[in-house]
């Protein structure tokens, strides 16, 4: 895997409400949550299969929900992916790193 995908630190920032990731080449991501939330790849969350895999735009961390989801628990499966337990009790999203660093709201020029 190329270190552009490799996590070295992730980071659940309570106070600005952002997950964290500092990548082995040296970037460091920041996803406000309710962004997060809303990219959730989960087949129910991207509207059945035929929509799994799209590209997430970047530009959806800019779009206010109103909602006040936060993430209660973020867990590491294999060395590819997390999941992400949400406070709304959502729990199904797996979020591949190259598919977070590819929406990386900061690398794409969003934050």
């Amino acid at each position: 895997m190329e270190k552009k995908y490799q996590i070295q630190k992730i980071t659940v920032n309570s106070e600005t409400r952002e997950l964290q990731v500092g990548w082995a080449d040296g970037h460091h991501s920041r996803y406000p949550m309710e962004g997060l939330r809303r990219a959730c790849p989960c087949v129910y969350c991207q509207g059945g299969h035929e929509n799994m895999g799209k590209k997430v735009d970047p530009e959806i961390f800019l779009q206010p929900s109103g909602q006040n989801r936060t993430i209660s628990k973020i867990s590491q499966v294999g060395n590819y992916a997390v999941q992400i337990i949400w406070s709304d009790g959502h729990q199904n999203g797996i979020y591949r790193f190259d598919a977070l660093r590819d929406m990386c709201p900061v690398e794409n020029g969003v934050l």
